[in-house]
């Protein structure tokens, strides 16, 4: 009776609109913390060392080819073909496309200590955020944001920990990569150790906060319902 009661107290936004959101603002927190030269984000730190290393493929493209094997991954792990993992992909490939898009916009910005500050705060919010939102819009999700939360399914290790993992073993092969093959380290700096450390306890906060105030809904989980 109580938790009927709760969950008439609480909003409700449509999973398809949130995705959208993901989508848009995700891609360009990419850019924007990229562009604040503090360093790149961990959940594509990884594209961008291959972005470096082989230049003749954009970050948006090594992103979603990033994903591809991401979903390939979580395929192998399941040991059966899963779905909605490839319409996972299709996401992932739109959030590539829409870094691309971004990249030269937000290149326009003035490059200024105050500034760059501003800029690291502000995609670090907005890519929190968005992978707070993917964790429950219930729609099949960006695929660096599905590979942690399904790993942590799989395996019964909290997401917490999973996504502080990932996001520090994506930082070490990007260091590899970049030293490897350029000889300098590329594209991580304090900004990037920062990220790596705290997105995983950041979102379990935002989503605990959100979870008290939000339910979401789509047309999948319509169809789960009748």
């Amino acid at each position: 009776m109580n938790q009927k009661r709760n969950n008439q107290n609480m909003q409700i936004w449509r999973g398809e609109l949130a995705l959208l959101t993901v989508i848009l603002i995700n891609s360009f927190g990419v850019d924007i913390v990229l562009c604040s030269g503090w360093g790149i984000s961990p959940i594509s730190s990884v594209p961008f060392a291959f972005s470096e290393v082989f230049p003749i493929l954009t970050l948006g493209t090594w992103t979603y080819l990033f994903q591809g094997s991401l979903v390939l991954s979580l395929m192998i792990l399941r040991k059966r073909f899963v779905p909605q993992y490839l319409f996972s992909f299709v996401v992932g490939f739109a959030f590539g496309k829409m870094i691309d898009f971004y990249e030269p916009i937000v290149n326009m910005l003035p490059f200024i200590l105050s500034l760059r500050v501003l800029y690291f705060l502000v995609g670090c919010f907005l890519l929190t955020f968005g992978i707070t939102l993917s964790n429950r819009c219930g729609l099949p999700i960006i695929p660096t944001d599905l590979f942690p939360r399904e790993l942590s399914v799989i395996t019964g290790i909290d997401y917490s920990r999973i996504k502080v993992t990932f996001d520090g073993i994506s930082v070490l092969v990007t260091a590899i990569l970049t030293i490897g093959f350029l000889g300098h380290l590329e594209g991580l700096g304090a900004g990037t150790i920062v990220m790596a450390l705290s997105f995983g306890q950041i979102v379990g906060v935002m989503g605990a906060a959100l979870d008290k105030k939000v339910r979401f809904v789509s047309f999948l989980s319509a169809n789960t319902e009748s």
